[in-house]
């Protein structure tokens, strides 16, 4: 027999979102893990807003959103908060109820202007890890590191002389750059001033972006410290001392690297940290490997070796599902901010899949 087309135009509902959530989703698990991290933030969350004035959109709810940004590939702030709208997970992931008005998407951004500057996406990854750790899940011994390109939202064509006459730039206008000598010493983008012309191996073409570095511990391949700057021969070494001297302590650690990492300079900065360094030896640079014998005869430097390239899975998967293969945001604390939130949302997918529960 044939159903009955009824259309319903409105109707009262009696029911939470909780209820259409199905009980194994895995959503679930990670909705608790974001919960208890932001429930530890709250001394912090109430230090940035005034005790007078209008009620904001909660910090947590903020999060949140952006959270589900990053784990379903929505490429806009204004396509997010269009989803919320008509998405009953997402209201329960964020914690609206089905009646409840969505904010507009220019309120969204601009009350996520006081999380940048607070850099709250890298306190919430700080209490991310820390749930980690108290699963005993991160290793306080073993360590790799590795960057990343992350292409800045800036055309080459913005790559303009900071003194002198500056080319015209039209829609379909296109400009020879062949013979003419540009660097970052004497040009930049007109569209995002902190990106930078680079290409990080040979026989690429070089293009407008910033450089991502993360900081693996090596027992589950989480992420437990990253950061974004300029794009330079030395960043990668540079930040991978920076973080590696976050973590170090009285106990000796190993620090994994590519053959980017295997220079004099960044063997002896490790050393004076107690880090030893696995880095892959580049028996093709002037003057040999700066790793000999002493190092590489361990087989732990083999294993180290060899669990490293885990980290590369934290970039994949930033770049497809993150949706930061081209970055959507300009200034190099923006971008930074979105990246560390992003290595958050990909610890706590991590986590689900390893069991892991919010005590």
């Amino acid at each position: 027999m044939r159903g009955n087309d009824c259309k319903t135009e409105s109707m009262f509902v009696y029911v939470a979102p909780e209820s259409y959530v199905p009980k194994d989703h895995p959503l679930r698990p990670i909705r608790a893990l974001a919960d208890k991290a932001l429930a530890e933030l709250d001394k912090e969350f109430e230090a940035m807003y005034s005790s007078t004035g209008r009620p904001s959109i909660p910090p947590e709810q903020l999060l949140k959103a952006l959270l589900l940004q990053a784990l379903y590939t929505i490429r806009s702030n204004r396509l997010l908060v269009e989803q919320i709208s008509y998405n009953i997970l997402f209201r329960w992931f964020v914690g609206l109820s089905l009646d409840e008005k969505v904010w507009d998407h220019s309120s969204f951004s601009t009350n996520l202007e006081r999380l940048i500057k607070a850099d709250a996406s890298r306190m919430f990854l700080a209490g991310v890890v820390k749930q980690a750790r108290k699963a005993k899940l991160l290793s306080d011994e073993h360590f790799s590191v590795d960057g990343t390109l992350i292409e800045a939202w800036a055309s080459t064509k913005s790559f303009q002389p900071k003194d002198g006459p500056k080319n015209p730039i039209g829609r379909n206008q296109e400009h020879d750059f062949r013979g003419e000598s540009r660097k970052n010493d004497t040009h930049e983008s007109t569209t995002d001033p902190d990106a930078r012309l680079y290409k990080k191996s040979a026989g690429k073409e070089a293009k407008m972006c910033y450089l991502g570095h993360a900081l693996m511990e090596n027992r589950n391949g989480l992420i437990v410290d990253g950061s974004i700057t300029h794009a330079t021969g030395t960043a990668e070494r540079e930040a991978a001392v920076e973080m590696v001297a976050d973590v170090a302590g009285e106990k000796r650690i190993t620090v994994a690297g590519d053959k980017g990492y295997d220079t004099k300079d960044f063997v002896e900065d490790l050393r004076a940290h107690k880090a030893t360094p696995h880095v892959a030896q580049n028996v093709n640079r002037n003057g040999g490997s700066a790793i000999d014998g002493r190092t590489t005869r361990h087989e732990g430097y083999h294993v180290s070796l060899r669990i490293r390239k885990r980290i590369e899975e934290a970039f994949g998967w930033l770049k497809t599902v993150g949706n930061l293969r081209k970055t959507r945001h300009r200034g190099i604390e923006k971008v930074d901010w979105y990246f560390t939130l992003a290595l958050s949302a990909y610890n706590l997918v991590r986590m689900r899949n390893l069991g892991v529960l919010a005590a």
